[in-house]
């Protein structure tokens, strides 16, 4: 059973580590656990100050002082540059999503891993509990075991307890730097049955059958919502595709028709002296531009839509958001004839 002071160091004496590696872990220990998240921080601070100054050479190239168009002559008008406005919009939200996206992303598969081998650490210290090995004792052994991305934290905590740190402050420090909701639960269930004593083990094995059924309900929805992910891209190249078809077949024939409706007026011929309808040949390239902002709308919207329905989380979904505007971007501006 574990207890935790039973053969802890006496107060005041700290046992002494099994490497310098150790202590230094120890004491940068403080430093690492709150940078993570600064540094998300910081990152999107960044990404929104050079969107920024993009719009800003937006607005410039809008009303025609910078001259930089990446395709000129869909905005109908000679003075004015709307289609530059968009273009330079969209260069402001790729840089404000993609690295803030991609941080979140590859701390969000980091965390997923770590807490994928948890419960394998778990049992691991309740069977060497069961040998009548302290919580400090059984944590120190069992952080020589190999859990993939967790295997560094453990080694961190058991550093921790050499050095005479209580092992609930250990085990809060070690909730600091993972975390997330399922860690935090581990971590106050772990330190509540420890202080209340009794055989701390076999708390330890609920926990992680607990732990391991709760990440199996997670990929049960994960695997249920890919259908709908599916659907959400899906979606958007079938919106592609129909923006193409008009683009290529149906608004050239309408400045076709009116083309042919305005000479035929200017010509007294039947069409003008029966009253008939034109069409108005300068709307049709803001219906062009209408569509690009139609892309945009749904690339953002869709992408952190895909975000949350695959992870829960907004942040993840920017990078589905900006693979979706790129493709959007790159396809209205290099693949869709110009009209």
């Amino acid at each position: 059973m574990f207890g935790f002071g039973k053969k802890d160091a006496p107060s005041g004496e700290i046992p002494a580590p099994r490497s310098a590696n150790s202590a230094l872990s120890y004491l940068t220990l403080p430093a690492k656990s709150q940078s993570a998240g600064f540094k998300d921080v910081y990152v999107l601070y960044i990404g929104i100050a050079a969107g920024i100054g993009l719009l800003a050479v937006g607005f410039l190239a809008y009303l025609g002082i910078i001259p930089f168009e990446f395709r000129p002559g869909e905005d109908g008008t000679s003075t004015l540059h709307t289609n530059a406005l968009v273009d330079w919009a969209v260069m402001a939200m790729i840089v404000i999503m993609a690295p803030y996206g991609t941080l979140a992303t590859i701390r969000y598969r980091r965390i997923t891993q770590i807490e994928r081998r948890l419960p394998d650490f778990l049992r691991d210290v309740a069977e060497a509990g069961r040998f009548g090995m302290t919580l400090p004792e059984a944590i120190i052994v069992a952080s020589r075991g190999r859990y993939g991305p967790l295997t560094d934290e453990i080694k961190r905590m058991a550093s921790q307890l050499e050095w005479g740190v209580p092992v609930s402050h250990s085990l809060k420090l070690f909730e600091q730097r993972i975390n997330t909701p399922l860690t935090s639960r581990v971590v106050t269930i772990i330190t509540k049955a420890n202080e209340a004593g009794g055989n701390v083990a076999d708390v330890l094995t609920m926990v992680a059958h607990d732990t391991r059924e709760t990440q199996l309900s997670e990929e049960q929805r994960r695997i249920s919502m890919a259908t709908y992910l599916a659907v959400i891209y899906i979606a958007f190249g079938v919106f592609l595709v129909t923006i193409y078809i008009m683009a290529a077949t149906f608004l050239p024939e309408m400045i076709t028709a009116g083309n042919s409706l305005a000479s035929s007026s200017a010509g007294g011929g039947s069409l003008a002296s029966s009253g008939a309808v034109t069409i108005s040949v300068a709307l049709i390239p803001g219906v062009f531009l209408a569509f690009f902002v139609a892309i945009i709308a749904h690339a953002v919207g869709d992408g952190i839509m895909a975000g949350v329905i695959d992870t829960g989380r907004i942040a993840p979904g920017l990078m589905h958001a900006t693979g979706m505007l790129v493709a959007g971007w790159i396809f209205m501006r290099f693949l869709v004839p110009i009209l």
